[in-house]
This record gives C-alpha cells, structure tokens and sequence, in this order.
C-alpha cells in the first residue's frame, strides 16, 4: 500500500468514525434525554445529558480536524482518544455496576474501547512509514512532518 493511498484510507476510517460522535453528539444535544428514555425525565437530568452530549459534539469536530494532514495529527488525535477511552471506561464501569446498558450504549462503548485506541495506534505507525517515506523520496515535507512529531505538536 502506498503511503498516498494509506493516508486517504486512514483519512476515511476517521471521518466514518466520527459520525458517530457527530451523530450521537447532535440528536443529545436537539432532542435531550427524553428520547432515550421514551418520555419525561427530570429537568437537571436532561440539562447535564445535553451539556455531556454537546461535549460529545465537540469531540467529534475535534476528530474530523485530524483528518486533513492526518499524518501530523498524531498528538491531538491521542488526546481525543484518551478522552474517549476514559468515557468508555465510565461506560464499562456503569456496566459493572448497573448491568448491561442497549445496543446503541453497548456500540458505543466498543468505539471507545476498541476502535478509537485501534486509530491511534495506525496513525503512528501511519505517520512513522509516510515520514520514511519522504525522507527516502529526498522531500523537503520531511524535515516538517518530523519537526511536527519531534515537538509533538499538530501542523
């Protein structure tokens, strides 16, 4: 796989990826906790569901931000992705402690659990070959994208 094609390929996984934040994120945020509930809920319950699901929105503009020079994106996609780790790792302890929550909680927790951590680690080891890549194509984006990842910083 060429390094072209593997970053258009990462770049797509992401931006599927984050409709499910983005999606998620915006119904909270439009239509509250009611909707889960399939009915009345109390009034600081919803107000906290929609602020977390506003969050949630936020964080998923944050990842579609990764995806344009994905390969210099490393540090703000780990920060994401510890975030939402740590929200699967609440989800996992309700799990514990409540049981087991519906499919679309149980999806979620997957995402946040498995599939998010599973993007970070290919966009290392992503932005390791394309570098390699460079450097060996005598590309003077080199010395950029590893200034980029040197001072662990986005572009």
């Amino acid at each position: 796989m060429t390094p072209d094609f593997e970053k258009r390929v990462l770049q797509i996984v992401i931006g599927v990826a984050c409709l499910v934040p983005l999606s998620a994120g915006s119904t909270g945020v439009l239509r509250g906790a009611a909707w889960l509930q399939h009915g009345a809920v109390a009034t600081d319950l919803d107000s906290h569901f929609r602020y977390v699901s506003g969050i949630f929105l936020g964080v998923g503009f944050a990842f579609g931000s990764c995806i344009p020079s994905v390969e210099c994106k490393g540090a703000r996609l780990r920060m994401l992705v510890a975030f939402v780790v740590l929200g699967g790792l609440a989800r996992l302890f309700s799990l514990a402690q409540v049981g087991l929550p519906g499919a679309g909680m149980q999806f979620g927790m997957a995402m946040e659990l498995a599939v998010t951590p599973i993007i970070a680690l290919w966009q290392a080891g992503f932005a390791k070959r394309y570098l390699a890549a460079l450097r060996a194509a005598g590309s003077e984006a080199a010395s950029v994208v590893a200034t980029a990842r040197a001072g662990n910083t986005d572009l």
